[in-house]
């Protein structure tokens, strides 16, 4: 026995697939199950109910001249002998009447079998049989497609997250907070839109205008008094369900099984209700009420000539012309449906509607299998694509990730992120966040916004709220902003950082920032993309003071000098290009702080000669091996900063005496051997790092500097130090680590500003105890082998470690 719970899965997916019925199927289901009870029918009477009923012909006598007796015999037989009288002893006479065939009941039995099978058509025998095949195939045909492996686990998966898509809440109120589904809000924004089609009032009234009409994505932004009506469980749901939805339009996209499927069924249909309407109309005749059968039986019953009765005939006759009228209904309507499939353009489906009904812009139109698939639910409730749009559209995707973002990170936890950066701004660095929170607004205090690695950040008028924003830096990040947010920027923003692995990352926006005092890029640029993207358009920065590019240009922009006449600090990293035609940067006359780092230089610019206001010179990690052309220096009279650091440079030249304002300056991380003395001549230097050379000798011509407070020589190969270097009385740090010294003079008890003071790594076997008398250094200050350092006193000791 089969248990009825086998049959249970049919019964409960017919309510999921119906959606995918449009009411040409399901009319046709109706006439299926018509066509199914005639055929049901038909095949009842034919089990139940006598098929047919045979009585032998009478023979007409034979016309011959045979003998009298033999004719007198015939007639004898066949002449009916006259009723008997009644009897009172023979009461059953009475009802004997008709003609006597001298025949039993098995007798009939096998007359009516015989002629049944050889005299009776085969239609009028078999035609409930053949309507209740017709039948079952028709509704075999009808549902192949939801049966089918290759495109059934297509239809479930759809019918799935179709379900889902309905019934989310999320869905109702995309629905509601877009749409406009409140009737007066309808009627305000149509009567708005047409004031606004008629008023034209000058430039004025057609900005205003504009911007009504942009404002739809705006209502995407999350109230914060509607944050809380979506909760976290269903947020994730309908997260996860937009996850669903894409990866099932990219793998349904991909083919058209189901159309396909679906013709191949329809045409199947209409080939077969052809058939049907062809041999049942030419032999729907066939089915007669009175049969002539001829059997050659006339051994078993004396007669071979019947006369039988199809006792359904009637029957069948009306129902065969009824079940032909179903028919021809049933193939009329599946001609129709070709007609729908050929004459629509159904692998390809527009949301036209649910655009302009929704006002969600952003809903892609689809096609191949998705689209047929959508069609047909079209046919069954269009509410149903309109509900399924919503988790197809990246801006609601986007607004369901901000309400999300903003459950997530409250202002309370954002507060706890805050810390000082190195402008002395009070900053808060998001990092690899889903976008940005808008409860970030809600925290006033706020004056530099860090943003890194977040993708589709969209910045809104509520920025506006940051009254005290100086500073925003952008790493990673694509940003957009709104009209709002973005005339708040221009007045406000001090400072911009980018940082960008691709040219779209660049936020064009950040072009008319008007005030903005300080731009940092960072990013690969090819100089052709930064001439003609990227710098072409900041000669539109007019308070511009500080520009460092980060990149690979192989030379300086024209448009840096768009901004030379109020830029006064420039710096290149160009990460070892090669910068060439530097011509530019006589232009720059302004220029008070220059930076050409890692630019692959063997010579110092001639450029750089004529920025007579340069202040600052760094030439870090280039190849510089000569600088003769230092002594050109002399005429810049303004430059107090002059660092050479991380290049070859093997000696300096005794033109450096020519530099007299120069107040630091750095030679460390390159190959010089010998310290010329005139050097020193250069009397106002405050800082000087000859650290990472080969220097084995210190003139005593160094204490001529008695403005020096910072003087290092770390890892070098210095055996002994002069006594004139303690006669720079304002040195503040000392660092003389990693030489050869291999004695410390008690005269650097003079230095009595001394704060910190390196002496590690050297050949010293005790410390002089003068060291007391620099009361500036603590032993946090002194960097020194700890079993060196308890050579002093202890009182010494004591003295250095109080705070």
């Amino acid at each position: 026995m089969i248990p009825v719970t086998e049959f249970r899965q049919f019964s409960e997916q017919q309510p999921a697939f119906r959606v995918l019925k449009p009411w040409w199927d399901v009319f046709t289901d109706y006439l299926s199950v018509a066509m199914l009870m005639i055929g049901v029918f038909g095949c009842t009477l034919q089990v139940m109910q006598d098929k047919i009923i045979c009585l032998p012909k009478r023979v007409q006598p034979a016309q011959n001249h045979s003998s009298i007796s033999n004719i007198s015999q015939t007639i004898a037989s066949t002449t009916p002998l006259p009723p008997p009288k009644p009897s009172p002893t023979n009461p059953a006479t009475v009802e004997m009447k008709g003609l006597k065939t001298d025949l039993d009941l098995q007798q009939y039995s096998f007359i009516n079998q015989m002629c049944y099978e050889r005299a009776l058509h085969w239609y009028a025998k078999y035609f409930p049989y053949l309507v209740l095949i017709h039948t079952l195939v028709f509704m075999l045909c009808s549902n192949f497609w939801f049966k089918f492996p290759g495109s059934s686990s297509k239809i479930e998966h759809f019918i799935s997250i179709l379900g889902k898509c309905f019934d989310s809440p999320w869905t109702t109120r995309a629905l509601s907070e877009v749409s406009g589904e409140d009737s007066e809000e309808k009627d305000n924004r149509k009567n708005n839109m047409n004031r606004s089609n008629t008023i034209q009032s000058g430039p004025e009234g057609s900005l205003v205008n504009s911007q009504s009409l942009k404002s739809i994505p705006e209502k995407f932004v999350v109230d914060k008094s509607t944050a809380g009506a979506l909760d976290k469980k269903e947020g994730e749901q309908a997260k996860a369900l937009f996850e669903k939805v894409k990866k099932f339009r990219l793998h349904v996209e991909e083919g058209d099984i189901l159309y396909a499927m679906y013709v191949r069924q329809t045409v199947l249909k209409v080939i077969k209700f052809l058939i049907i309407i062809a041999y049942n109309s030419a032999l729907v005749s066939k089915v007669q009420f009175t049969v002539d059968c001829n059997v050659d039986i006339q051994d078993m019953t004396g007669y071979k000539n019947f006369s039988c009765n199809h006792t359904m005939a009637h029957l069948f006759s009306k129902l065969s012309f009824c079940y032909l009228c179903f028919v021809s209904i049933y193939g009329l309507t599946c001609l129709y449906t070709l007609y729908w499939l050929f004459y629509r353009s159904l692998r390809e489906y527009s949301f036209e509607y649910v655009r302009q009904e929704t006002g969600i812009d952003d809903i892609p139109d689809v096609k191949n299998d998705f689209a047929f698939m959508l069609h047909m639910i079209d046919q069954y409730d269009p509410l149903y694509s309109k509900r399924f749009a919503v988790f197809l559209s990246e801006v609601s995707e986007n607004k369901l990730k901000q309400l999300n973002l903003n459950n997530e990170w409250t202002p309370d936890k954002l507060r706890q992120k805050l810390q000082t950066n190195a402008h002395n701004r009070l900053e808060l660095p998001l990092i690899m966040l889903s976008g940005l929170p808008d409860t970030v607004f809600e925290i006033t205090e706020l004056q530099s916004l860090k943003l890194e690695i977040i993708k589709n950040v969209m910045i809104p008028a509520t920025i506006a709220q940051l009254d005290n924003l100086q500073e925003l830096s952008l790493h990673q990040c694509s940003v957009k902003i709104h009209s709002a947010a973005l005339s708040f920027l221009k007045e406000n923003l001090k400072v911009l950082s980018v940082k960008f692995d691709d040219m779209r990352e660049l936020p064009p926006w950040m072009y008319g920032l008007r005030n903005l005092e300080e731009l940092y890029l960072v990013g690969s640029l090819s100089h052709d993309i930064s001439k003609n993207v990227t710098l072409e358009s900041l000669r539109d920065l007019k308070s511009l003071k500080i520009l460092s590019i980060k990149s690979n240009v192989s030379k300086i922009p024209q448009a840096v000098v768009d901004v030379s006449s109020h830029l006064q600090k420039m710096c290149i990293h160009n990460d070892g290009t090669k910068l060439v035609m530097l011509n530019n940067l006589k232009k720059m006359t302004n220029l008070t702080e220059l930076e050409l780092v890692h630019c692959d230089l063997e010579r110092i610019p001639h450029a750089v000669f004529s920025l007579l206001s340069l202040q600052e010179l760094d030439l870090k990690e280039n190849n510089l091996k000569s600088i003769e052309e230092i002594v050109s220096f002399q005429h810049l009279r303004k430059l107090t900063v002059l660092k050479l650091w991380h290049n070859s440079i093997t000696y300096i030249p005794e033109h450096i005496k020519k530099l007299t304002s120069l107040e630091r300056l750095s030679f460390s991380h390159n190959k010089i051997e010998v310290l010329p003395s005139h050097l020193f001549l250069c009397n106002k230097i405050r800082y000087l790092d000859l650290s990472y050379n080969d220097i084995r000798f210190i003139p005593p011509e160094i204490g001529v500097l008695q403005s020096l407070q910072y003087f290092s020589i770390t890892c070098n190969k210095v055996e002994s130090l002069p006594d004139e270097l303690y006669f720079c009385k304002k040195l503040k740090t000392l660092k003389i680590g990693k030489n050869s010294l291999s004695v410390l003079s008690p005269k650097i008890g003079n230095l009595l500003f001394l704060s910190y003071l390196d002496v590690k790594g050297n050949h010293f076997e005790i410390l002089p105890p003068e060291l007391g008398d620099c009361r500036a250094l603590k032993r946090a200050g002194l960097v020194v082998e700890d079993a060196l350092f308890e050579t002093l006193p202890s009182d010494i000791r004591e003295q250095m470690k109080a705070e």
